[in-house]
């Protein structure tokens, strides 16, 4: 019940944080610089909502690999931000936010697969 509800809206987020992201410009590493982070960031977050949606159990462990990596990557431009671009505010608040979800996305994601009824 959980993880079809809380995961798919986590997933939604951070498909609009990451395409507003690209919309605004900004210079963060969710930036596309190809095809393979267009997929990365905007096809895996929709493809993983769609099937912890039908029910995919494994799925579920999928969105907590992918917040993983989600995290390390938003850690990593935050600290880029502070440290050499003390400039970049709409970039560091998107970072902010994207971390924020991905965290969502890993706990709620790790309690609903280890939830087995």
């Amino acid at each position: 019940p959980m993880k079809h509800t809380v995961l798919p809206v986590l997933l939604a987020g951070l498909l609009a944080v990451n395409t507003g992201a690209w919309a605004t410009g900004s210079e963060t590493s969710t930036s596309p610089t190809g095809a393979w982070w267009i997929g990365f960031f905007a096809l895996v977050p929709f493809g993983l909502g769609l099937l912890v949606w039908r029910g995919f159990r494994w799925a579920v462990m999928a969105c907590v690999m992918y917040g993983t990596v989600g995290l390390a990557m938003d850690v990593a431009t935050i600290v880029q931000i502070l440290s050499k671009d003390p400039n970049g505010m709409l970039t560091l608040l998107s970072s902010l936010v994207s971390g924020f979800l991905n965290f969502l996305l890993i706990l709620f994601g790790g309690r609903s697969f280890l939830d087995v009824r």
